[in-house]
């Protein structure tokens, strides 16, 4: 039998899991994993910090210090424990609702202070945990509980918003990718400030039905179909982009992080915090 070492991550007592048949989540949850384990980072100096909703169940499973927090408040929390102890690795787990919705001012603001973050945000295209509502990266052609005939209203682009907001480190992979997507994890956590991943999950219960595009397997076929690496993505003519999207390191630059510019205010401050 092969053996399975991330498998020592997981509070087993916990699983099974609630998500899904077919939901993309777990793989995305196991990328992250691979890449902690890649690195080598302590799990006593490890914490994941989650919001609410499908993805933010992830950090339940996970054998760390973990914090379980409120809908879209998952980036300040983590920054305060980034602050209280800057030896940590702090990860953040999100979805697309409760990182770009609720919570998109503390993401814009988090890559603004350029806070030594490693956010990993699950993105399905739709509130899967509370009834399939249209969220704020669902495409316009797609059906939701609150958009039975489509929105009228353009989807973000999470990774552009964290690039244009000040992050350091930007990258996009799908659950279809998962080494891919662990590698791009990896690389989240070396860098020094705030870095973003956005992993594209299936949802084939609250989506997919809605808009028939069958089976979880059916839906990582599509995402293995229409993910192109960046390398080649540049190259490609805009007639031959669409229905596709790139994958890969969108943006690598060195900026200081938060804690070392608060550090520096509080010594000009004369240590006063």
């Amino acid at each position: 039998m092969m053996e399975r070492s991330y498998e020592k991550y997981f509070r087993e007592g916990r699983l099974p899991h609630i998500w899904c048949p077919g939901c993309g989540n777990g793989l995305a949850m196991k990328a992250i994993v691979m890449a902690i384990e890649e690195k080598g980072l302590p799990q006593d100096e490890t914490v994941i910090v989650s919001g609410i909703g499908c993805s933010s169940r992830a950090s339940g499973y996970m054998d760390f210090d973990t914090l379980h927090t409120a809908h879209g408040r998952a980036i300040p929390f983590a920054t305060g424990i980034k602050l209280a102890n800057p030896r940590l690795h702090v990860i953040v787990i999100t979805g697309d609702g409760d990182c770009t919705a609720i919570g998109g001012n503390h993401f814009i603001h988090g890559c603004r202070r350029n806070v030594d973050l490693t956010v990993i945000m699950f993105n399905n295209e739709i509130y899967g945990m509370t009834g399939g509502q249209g969220s704020p990266t669902t495409p316009l052609d797609r059906l939701t509980t609150t958009a039975p005939y489509g929105t009228s209203v353009r989807p973000f682009d999470a990774c552009h918003i964290a690039m244009a907001a000040g992050a350091t480190y930007v990258g996009r992979s799908t659950a279809y990718h998962v080494r891919h997507l662990a590698k791009l994890i990896g690389e989240g956590i070396d860098n020094k400030g705030f870095s973003f991943i956005e992993a594209y999950v299936q949802c084939p219960t609250a989506y997919g039905r809605k808009n028939r595009l069958g089976s979880g397997a059916d839906m990582m076929k599509h995402m293995r179909d229409s993910a192109v690496m960046l390398s080649a993505w540049e190259k490609l003519p805009a007639d031959k982009r669409q229905g596709k999207f790139p994958i890969g390191c969108f943006l690598k630059r060195e900026v200081e992080d938060f804690n070392t510019s608060y550090e520096e205010l509080v010594d000009r401050a004369g240590g006063v915090r």
